[in-house]
């Protein structure tokens, strides 16, 4: 469950914007900021492939992801199963077909800063977050790669890298890659974006 919820923090780094135009990293950085400063909402369909080294098998999964600010997400997968995360104020909320679980993150240190990293995640605070990552942004073709090398003990036990693909074209995060210790690696495809369009309050809540 902890390598789930970590998973969902790093593939929740998907809502920074950068322009189109040839720029600095730390022109980049400021662009994230700019965006993440206007952004209310946003939501989006997800493609998620784990390749597996040691089986050299694929396990691919599809979902929606929906963000308000503040402080409500909702990471849902809908295919080959159910499963929902979702995070509303101070209540983390966990659902499938077998259970349902809720925590109050205000009581649980581990959820608490779970939820902090989320939220600098999905307003594009990420790569400005020092304490979390250290962070090399590069111009690559059609493409800005922003690869962040965890530095918190926990972090480093299953992660070598995240690396964020932004498409200058479309100005929003179209990739984002999951590199473990182990060798497998998980990569999220984006698609269909929405950024501050009406989201029903039904979203951000569990039955």
């Amino acid at each position: 469950m902890k390598k789930f919820i970590v998973l969902l923090i790093f593939s929740l780094c998907i809502s920074t914007q950068v322009s189109a135009q040839t720029l600095s990293e730390t022109q980049i950085r400021q662009e994230i900021n700019k965006v993440a400063s206007q952004m209310k909402s946003m939501q989006c369909d997800f493609t998620q492939t784990k390749n597996l080294k040691m089986l050299n098998d694929k396990l691919v999964s599809k979902g929606k992801m929906y963000y308000q600010q503040s402080n409500k997400l909702r990471w849902e997968y809908v295919t080959p199963y159910a499963y929902i995360f979702l995070l509303n104020d101070s209540k983390v909320y966990l659902k499938s077909n077998q259970h349902n679980d809720v925590i109050d993150v205000q009581q649980n240190k581990i959820f608490k800063e779970i939820a902090r990293i989320m939220m600098n995640s999905v307003v594009g605070n990420c790569l400005n977050d020092d304490k979390d990552f250290s962070v090399k942004i590069s111009d690559v073709a059609n493409e800005y790669v922003a690869s962040l090398s965890p530095l918190r003990k926990d972090m480093k036990q299953m992660f070598q890298k995240i690396v964020l693909h932004f498409n200058k074209k479309t100005t929003t995060v179209s990739v984002v890659e999951l590199v473990e210790k182990n060798g497998d690696n998980t990569v999220i495809e984006l698609n269909n974006i929405q950024i501050n369009s009406k989201i029903d309050a039904k979203f951000f809540t569990v039955d």
